[in-house]
């Protein structure tokens, strides 16, 4: 299934297409850069998937399941076997020349009749690969999730450092006023010093928001397995962080709503790891059967033949046809083996297999149950993150007239430099807070494509196999 809930093509991966979701708040990022380094989420999310070693790594491990899907089934083949033993012989004897080699063919031909193994090694190899597709599911879905997270990531403080770098240089402006006033005699030198301590305190605020840009851009590399060397420059993301109200309520009509019931049920029908839970128990099972097979009767027909070819023709004339070695034996029956001294459970190869399903039937009990409670807790947080947001968003208004009043006023030498101090504090910490708000939406979001399965899919070769 991909992001709209459409089934998308089989037999290659399905890409996950973003909802169209109409944007009410926007965020602009005041941002140069060349568009040789700079990458969109969607060729972050293509690169990822084409190059990250760990979704590599599970692309190999699938085609290795597909080859020992046949060795476990090897038991219900035939076997064949052949041989041709040789040697030489000598010694003195009448009408015998020396030393003389002699050899002959021997072949064997077995058949499993009744074995309660096959039908579980059977199944047991389609089990295999079908854990296996899931595990690059689950391989696939953690690294384009981390990989979007460091997109978002990388954003949100690149433009958390253009606000402060914006503040700083209102701060740094208002320092040169309350200098130029300090020194044309309007104003004491208190006021200067405050003006300059105030700018100073965004550097390291600063220094903390471009190194985490840096260190966001770092991980989406290492996601794309781009190059780290020390002469290598880091992609640039490109794009904006978008706020979309979410309905978190039935009834009410809004771009995209919640629905908390369905959601749970499509999520423990799509989410790869579910899946993969599933099938851990399913293979425990039919290992069980494998072991438990071993102390019921199998029968299997066997085939033996040998041959020995002519070694030596005797002299003509001679009435002696020992001298030639010429004969060939053909054996055919059956084998029923049962094993009755130990029934799986005296040394207790049943009973730890047995355990081991029940530990992964009871891991998959607990991530089942935890579905709908991830998916709440979202819930919840997107409605709460949604009222931050249309508070800050009231607020904001308000914050931009009472800085753009208090430095007017203090320029007048009708404010004092506390006021102006506050004003600006209040209006950089509803900016941020509008931006934190919709980079944390940006995230639930994320989380939530995450804990519903939204991202990509394989197809689920021989899904029903039995």
């Amino acid at each position: 299934m991909n992001g709209n809930g459409r089934d998308g093509p089989p037999g290659r991966p399905i890409r996950r297409a973003r909802r169209a979701r109409p944007t009410t708040f926007t965020i602009a990022l005041v941002f140069i850069a060349s568009t040789s380094s700079a990458i969109t989420f969607d060729a972050v999310m293509d690169r990822t998937l084409e190059k990250n070693a760990v979704i590599q790594g599970a692309k190999a491990k699938l085609e290795e399941a597909a080859g020992q899907r046949l060795v476990l089934r090897s038991i219900m083949w035939p076997g064949a076997k052949a041989g041709a033993p040789a040697g030489v012989q000598g010694g003195d004897r009448a009408g015998e020349e020396g030393t003389k080699p002699f050899g002959f063919g021997r072949g064997v031909f077995s058949q499993a009749l009744f074995n309660r193994a096959i039908p579980a090694s059977r199944r047991l190899g389609d089990v295999d690969l079908l854990i296996a597709q899931q595990q690059l599911n689950v391989a696939v879905v953690e690294q384009l999730h981390g990989a979007r997270l460091a997109f978002y990531t990388a954003l949100y403080n690149r433009h958390l450092a253009s606000l402060r770098e914006e503040q700083r240089q209102r701060l740094d402006e208002n320092v040169a006023s309350q200098q130029q006033r300090y020194e044309a005699g309007l104003s004491n030198r208190g006021a200067f010093t405050e003006a300059t301590v105030q700018a100073r305190e965004l550097d390291s605020l600063i220094e903390t928001a471009q190194r985490a840009y840096g260190e966001a851009r770092l991980r989406l590399a290492e996601a794309m397995e781009e190059d780290l060397g020390p002469n290598a420059p880091l992609l640039e993301p490109e794009g904006e962080l978008n706020f979309t109200p979410v309905n978190v309520r039935h009834g009410e009509s809004v771009p995209w709503r919640i629905d908390l019931a369905s959601e749970t049920a499509r999520a423990l029908e799509r989410r790869a790891d579910l899946k993969l839970a599933r099938l851990l128990v399913r293979s425990a099972n039919e290992e069980e059967h494998i072991i438990a097979a071993g102390y019921y009767p199998a029968i299997g027909g066997n085939l033996l033949g040998n041959y020995v070819p002519v070694t030596g023709v005797h002299e003509e004339g001679s009435t002696s046809k020992t001298q030639d070695l010429l004969g060939s034996e053909i054996r055919e029956g059956a084998g029923y083996t049962w094993r009755v001294i130990d029934n799986g459970k005296v040394i207790g190869a049943v009973r730890r297999q047995r355990a081991a399903r029940e530990a992964n039937e009871l891991s998959y009990r607990k991530l089942e149950a935890n579905v709908g409670r991830e998916l709440s807790r979202l819930r919840n947080e997107l409605s709460a993150i949604e009222a931050q947001q249309k508070s800050f968003t009231e607020a904001m208004t308000a914050a931009e007239q009472s800085a753009n009043t208090v430095a007017q006023n203090l320029a007048g030498g009708l404010a004092s430099q506390l006021e102006y101090r506050l004003s600006q504090n209040g209006l950089l910490q509803t900016r941020t807070g509008l931006l934190t708000a919709t980079y944390q939406q940006n995230v639930a979001l994320a989380e939530w494509d995450r804990a519903t399965g939204r991202y990509f899919q394989f197809s689920d070769v021989a899904e029903n196999a039995h």
